[in-house]
């Protein structure tokens, strides 16, 4: 290449270096490799190893390329993934180096002396990067005669990831990502030399809530699902770009299918969120919508029994008892967490036009006002232009975590704190009760030179975090108040009476930004919806004599239709209904068990004169209802769903022509019946007005202000309640998912090596949790945590919470030994008991 006169050469960009590749001379950042310079140049070199998420390995050598510095050729070709870019350098690819495409050809033909020919049988084939650089890059015949190597197949790596080892290219994506990514290093490189395969551990299964991201990145097929394994070929599916239903990361999916079923999901590539990872919720709990015991059709009660009805019937019958309840004592509106923002629009709009009142709230877990100020004040409205994001964690020079799990709560947001952590920028601090999982990954990274802390947990009684965030440690509270710092609440901390509050003075205090990152997909958008008794769409206030003449006017009613004062929050509702101040119900996906108090909600559902369920399968609720409606999940509709960032999230029908319907189209038609129209006939017609409304844009509700409670102190023979919610638990959302639910946590209670001695229990024997209202029995692990408190899953197996003790977060507890048993007795680590006066119903809902 001809280089212009020095008086004509381009001046280097500040940062960069100039080298000359394929005869083309480029300028790349300082630090870039080879291989990513290549490809924004539109240069495709072959390799496996590779991937821009992942630390370079070098391991494949399919990357190889002729290297000059200096006018001097290196001895030998280069992988160009581990090379960093020089100023001077020549490079020379395969499609202009002789000795680059030889050297090419021989690693691909060492790669196929043991990969077995099995394409036509192998999940891989039709999309497997092997047989395409084989074919581009490869020698046309095989000089090698001997018996290629075997091994016995599968190998069960956890319950959901098979190996089939003989396909392995030793390429390390997987033992990377474990490590690098997920900081679940279970899997590995075992033997050497030509014995090295991939395995795990003796009695270390890998148990990860990332493993099918190895799945997608294995070049080849030696790991593959064992729920998609040998189902289908990608040449017969139709792939539809998606969002996850299940939690608030907002991942970017893709969803591939044939005749009408989902067989698989995969991560989508969304460098603003998820980049290219999603966990194995969102990538294997999709078959919720085939069960067996899908509602699919309308049904009424009559003479006390469910009977299968047409629609007209059934829109009839509801609108009748909907109507006679409402101009009785009036009706309540539980939508629950698993809306898509224009169905939440579409509740939030039935109960005011249709239903006249604003006793709405979405909120199917515990709650509180104050949580309901903190969400007035800080929450609506906020966009990722105002307020917190995945690349501001990723940038913080400190995030504190405050009653949120991110591994278990928000998978993504974990990964990104994981990630932001290992690059050495961002200490992550987490205030909780005890050192999960989730928090020593955050916290402790691993590099080559061994174990490094990058943060700490700020150990606290449950129901102490507010005045453990009053009194954080010098070195927490110096690191927050550097500039770009994030404070992140989960949703727990409606949990904790004044806890809300603190976060907002400690923010003021330090000047860190806020993110309030709930669990459910359809939370932040049932916000704005204005599913909520306080406020209305577009996040207005109910008592805002403007914002309702604002509604008023969009929604085509005369002044003053709306109701003025606010609702009655999800308690009240279902207080007013047990003591018959409510005559109807009408929910949308909700589980009675997700609740504070499950035997309230059981006893207003049967208190209820008229209950009305729009549900997908039979559930506690569906038991009760008079009228339920079948509404599509969301493979069967369009719609969007806000993250937590308040990012829109829209998605196209994946599976059309099922005749099920959304939320928003079968309320839009109930409330007709009830001579109301609501407009909201499609997701596109409710998305539409909504927009058409905005957001409010006058006053804010004030920051809430409340003092923080003292946490319990327990007596003899009690202890304090800690509890989550695990990311693979009881929810309906996982249902026929054996292989997912495989890879579950152990459902244990943990205690401290002192409450173990006081109760007089040692590891692996069975400890009994109780309050008045029943009890739950777990193994017992021990552990590093404050004195007189016990962890326990909120809702996994038959450690229900809620249900069995009706306590929750911050209860006191009583403690005791099931006497005469011991480990090793039978029972699964994953086992539990529950003894209450309640029957264990099926669940529906929305977790």
């Amino acid at each position: 290449m001809t280089l212009a006169p020095e008086s004509e050469a381009r001046p280097v960009p500040e940062g960069h270096v100039r080298l000359t590749i394929d005869g083309i001379e480029v300028d790349a950042p300082k630090g870039e490799l080879l291989i990513r310079t290549a490809e924004r140049m539109g240069i495709t070199i072959p390799r496996f190893c590779d991937h821009p998420l992942l630390d370079p390995a070098g391991a494949c050598r399919q990357c190889l390329v002729e290297v000059e510095m200096n006018g001097r050729p290196m001895p030998k070709p280069q992988a160009s993934c581990t090379m960093t870019v020089a100023d001077g350098m020549v490079v020379k690819t395969q499609n202009s180096s002789p000795v680059a495409d030889k050297a090419q050809q021989g690693v691909m033909e060492l790669l196929l002396i043991n990969h077995p020919l099995d394409c036509p049988i192998c999940d891989k084939g039709g999309e497997c990067p092997l047989q395409n650089q084989a074919l581009k890059h490869g020698r046309a015949e095989s000089r090698f005669r001997d018996t290629k190597r075997t091994f016995a197949k599968p190998v069960p790596i956890s319950s959901q990831v098979l190996l089939d080892r003989e396909r392995c290219v030793l390429c390390q994506r997987c033992t990377r990502f474990s490590k690098q990514i997920a900081g679940d290093p279970f899997i590995e490189l075992l033997e050497r030399g030509a014995l090295q395969q991939i395995g795990i551990g003796e009695q270390q299964p890998f148990q990860s809530y990332f493993s099918g991201n190895t799945i997608q990145i294995c070049p080849v097929g030696a790991l593959t699902s064992a729920a998609y394994r040998f189902r289908s070929r990608p040449f017969d599916l139709v792939s539809t770009p998606g969002q996850c239903e299940h939690c608030a990361s907002g991942c970017a999916t893709r969803t591939d299918w044939r005749r009408g079923k989902v067989m698989r999901r995969l991560a989508g590539d969304d460098p603003e969120v998820n980049e290219e990872w999603i966990c194995d919720k969102g990538r294997f709990a999709f078959r919720y919508a085939n069960a067996a015991d899908r509602i699919t059709r309308p049904q009424i009660r009559v003479n006390g029994e469910l009977r299968e009805a047409s629609w007209t019937e059934a829109l009839q019958a509801a609108a009748q008892g909907l109507t006679a309840a409402r101009d009785a004592r009036g009706v309540g509106v539980l939508p629950g967490g698993r809306l898509t923002v224009e169905d939440a629009y579409a509740y939030s709009k039935f109960a005011r036009v249709a239903l006249r009142t604003n006793d709405i709230d979405h909120r199917a877990r515990p709650h509180s006002a104050e949580e309901l100020r903190f969400l007035e004040s800080t929450v609506v409205g906020v966009t990722p232009e105002t307020g917190v994001t995945y690349r501001d964690l990723e940038s913080a020079p400190a995030v504190l975590c405050v009653a949120f799990e991110p591994e278990e709560e928000s998978p993504i947001v974990f990964l990104r704190l994981r990630k932001a952590a290992r690059q050495g920028t961002t200490q992550v601090f987490h205030v909780a009760p005890r050192t999960s999982p989730g928090v020593e990954k955050t916290t402790v990274i691993t590099h080559a030179g061994g174990p490094v802390r990058t943060g700490s947990l700020v150990e606290c009684v449950p129901g102490g975090e507010a005045a453990a965030l009053r009194e954080l440690p010098s070195d927490v509270d110096e690191a927050i108040r550097q500039q770009g710092a994030v404070l992140v609440v989960g949703e727990r901390a409606a949990e904790v009476p004044g806890l809300l509050s603190e976060v907002l003075r400690t923010a003021q205090r330090t000047g860190a930004q806020v993110a309030w990152i709930p669990r459910r997909a359809g939370e932040r958008g049932a916000i704005e919806a204005g599913a909520l008794p306080t406020l209305l769409p577009g996040a207005r206030p109910v008592v805002d004599d403007h914002a309702r003449s604002d509604v008023e006017r969009t929604w085509g009613m005369a002044p003053g239709s709306l109701p003025a004062s606010a609702g009655r929050d999800l308690t009240e509702i279902l207080t007013a209904a047990a003591s018959g101040e409510l005559s109807g119900l009408v929910l949308g996906g909700v589980d009675p068990d997700d609740l504070p108090d499950p035997e309230l909600a059981r006893k207003a559902l049967e208190t209820a004169d008229f209950v009305v369920s729009l549900e997908l399968r039979p559930s506690a609720v569906t038991e009760r209802a008079d009228v339920v409606l079948p509404i599509a999940p969301s493979a069967e509709k369009h719609g969007s769903y806000l993250n937590w960032e308040g990012r829109r999230r829209e998605f196209a029908t994946t599976i059309d022509g099922t005749g099920a319907l959304p939320d928003c189209r079968v309320l839009d038609t109930l409330a007709v019946e009830m001579d109301a129209d609501l407009f909201t006939q499609s997701p596109a017609a409710a998305a539409a007005e909504l927009d058409r409304l905005g957001t409010h844009t006058g006053a804010r509700t004030p920051f809430p202000d409340e003092t923080a409670a003292h946490a319990p102190r327990p007596g003899p023979g009690q202890a304090v309640l800690g509890t989550w919610r695990q990311l693979l638990d009881n929810g309906s959302l996982q249902a026929d998912e054996p292989n997912l639910a495989g890879t579950a946590r152990n459902r244990v209670a943990i205690v401290s090596p002192e409450t173990a001695r006081r109760v007089e229990i040692s590891s692996g024997q069975r400890l009994e949790i109780r309050t008045e209202r029943g009890r739950i029995v777990l193994p017992v692990e021990i552990a590093e945590m404050p004195d007189d408190v016990v962890w326990v899953p909120t809702d996994s197996g038959k450690a229900r919470v809620h249900q069995a003790l009706g306590a929750g977060h911050g209860s006191l507890v009583d403690l005791a030994p099931v006497c005469g048993d011991q480990g090793g007795n039978g029972h699964s680590p994953n086992g539990a008991t529950s003894v209450n006066g309640n029957s264990a119903h099926h669940r529906g809902g929305n977790a």
